[in-house]
């Protein structure tokens, strides 16, 4: 089995949203960098920084939450990530029909060919690519 990056970063961060852990640490790779930057610009992360451990780089995010969270985690995560395109199937989108997560509410995050990009920015250079995941 071959190694699935943005799939392992986006368990991690549903995992520790829905066990209300405020920080999680993800492996430093390009991928994980420009995710991370997308999710901090979108405003779905409060804070980033790079922590090194054992010669390996990390990433250290604070999550955004709720204050008056209550009662079992169901149904009031802050975000809602889900993997679209993985290693045994991948789905492409030209940038006519790159869907529109909430109606525009939520984000697409496309790997195109000028980087990993939103959809929004991919609508506007009108460009397409593989859709990595949607968040909401």
């Amino acid at each position: 089995m071959g190694k699935d990056t943005i799939a392992n970063i986006i368990t991690s961060i549903r995992n520790a949203d829905m066990n209300r852990k405020g920080m999680v640490r993800i492996p430093s790779t390009n991928i994980t960098e420009n995710i991370v930057k997308i999710l901090l610009r979108e405003g779905f992360i409060e804070n980033i920084r790079k922590h090194r451990e054992s010669n390996k780089d990390f990433w250290v995010l604070t999550l955004r939450h709720r204050r008056n969270r209550k009662g079992p985690y169901k149904n009031k995560t802050i975000f809602n990530l889900k993997r679209i395109s993985r290693p045994g199937l991948r789905i492409y989108s030209n940038y006519q029909q790159i869907p529109r997560i909430l109606g525009g509410m939520g984000i697409v995050i496309l790997s195109t060919s000028r980087g990993i990009m939103t959809d929004r920015e991919a609508r506007l250079q009108g460009i397409g690519g593989e859709i990595l995941c949607y968040i909401w």
